[in-house]
């Protein structure tokens, strides 16, 4: 029974009752005291469940409303989804596919229906498969995306030449669970070289010179400028009121930093190893759609690196804060060794400090008892490799 006929029902029954309930009170040779009390209870209890079924009525048509809201909204974004000049994937993290829209069908000139279900790996040719594969893996064992050149195939055998940006959308503990993938054809711009290209700054930025730091250098910021990383790593960090340092982020290679990226009167970033950048204006960025779709998946991790700091920060002890930073460290700057994960830069116990909001002498007594108890170890060059870290 749906509502509208329980409203129905139940105003009927509440008439009835009312018609007999006025009849029984005038008729002259039933004395008052002689209606049965449980009539009137049956009189009262049929008018609030009549006054119960209107309430009822009203929030189901707020319900409707809102329903009928979510349902344009859904609509909304799945338009916006299916019509984007872009192709646009959603996968697993074994790269099958689970989502595609109209442009991602075209570039592979097959139906939709036909893409779900079916592995990235397909549309890859069988030469540069195992490279793919591998890309595949790293990207399950990352939070952070990746922008790949690399050769697709379609369904009929043509190749072409594509770009892809893919993003990791971890769960609540971090761990990747899905990719979603753009797709661009770049075939009319220029022959790939390799199957898998990492960002070349030559390539990305076509006239822009390359400027080298070296280790411990202050590289200069200008509000009008953005530093994308070519190579190396760059500490980023401000000065709380007591002069202490505070650690903001790493800049690995293919990130982006600069003050026009935040609002902190003070920002420093200082070379923690040999780096190579480019400078680019920002209004070269927002003048250019090709850097702004370039940026936006790297502007993407500073976001999400600044995120895992402030986490980190919101941690009650110091042992817990140092724990997840080792943790986002092997993330964003670890290479695997056979001893375990080695942080490809050394990192000073003050730099640590900096970022558990506590002092050096307490780090140096924390990393002293790690290693006593064999979860870190440090190399002939003094970089922690990190070994038994859950």
């Amino acid at each position: 029974m749906n509502i509208e006929k329980f409203i129905q029902r139940a105003e009927v029954l509440h008439k009835r009752l009312a018609d007999l309930y006025q009849t029984a009170s005038v008729l002259p040779w039933i004395p008052p005291d002689l209606l049965p009390q449980a009539f009137k209870e049956l009189y009262n209890t049929s008018k609030i469940v009549q006054l119960a079924a209107e309430e009822l009525y009203q929030q189901n048509e707020e319900l409707i409303q809102t329903r009928n809201w979510l349902e344009a909204e859904r609509q909304h974004y799945q338009d916006l989804f299916e019509l984007a000049p872009d192709g646009y994937l959603v996968t697993n993290i074994e790269g099958i596919i689970q989502e595609a829209n109209h442009t991602a069908a075209k570039l592979f000139n097959v139906s939709k229906h036909f893409l779900v279900g079916k592995s990235m790996i397909n549309f890859v040719p069988l030469e540069e498969r195992q490279k793919i594969r591998n890309e595949l893996i790293q990207l399950s064992q990352s939070v952070r995306g990746k922008e790949l050149l690399i050769h697709l195939q379609q369904s009929h055998g043509e190749l072409f030449d594509a770009a892809l940006t893919v993003l990791v959308v971890p769960n609540s503990e971090g761990k990747a669970t899905s990719l979603r993938w753009m797709l661009r054809d770049i075939s009319e711009r220029q022959p790939l070289e390799s199957t898998v290209v990492k960002n070349n700054s030559s390539d990305l930025f076509p006239g822009h010179p390359v400027h080298k730091y070296s280790k411990g250098e202050t590289i200069p910021l200008n509000p009008l400028v953005i530093w994308y990383v070519c190579q190396g790593l760059v500490k980023l960090s401000t000065y709380c009121e007591t002069g202490e340092e505070v650690l903001l982020g790493l800049a690995t290679a293919e990130m982006v930093f600069g003050t026009s990226l935040t609002s902190l009167n003070i920002y420093q970033a200082v070379a923690l190893c040999d780096v190579e950048l480019v400078s680019i204006y920002a209004a070269e960025v927002a003048a250019s759609p090709t850097l702004s779709h370039t940026f936006l998946p790297k502007i993407n991790q500073r976001l999400q690196q600044t995120e895992s700091f402030l986490v980190i920060s919101g941690r009650r002890r110091v042992q817990e804060r140092l724990h997840y930073l080792l943790q986002l460290l092997k993330r964003e700057i670890g290479e695997t060794v056979p001893e375990g994960t080695r942080l490809s830069v050394r990192l000073t116990h003050e730099d640590i400090a900096s970022a558990c909001c506590t002092t050096r002498v307490t780090i140096t007594r924390l990393m002293g008892k790690l290693q006593e108890q064999g979860v870190i170890d440090f190399d002939l060059k003094k970089h922690i490799i990190l070994k038994n870290l859950d």
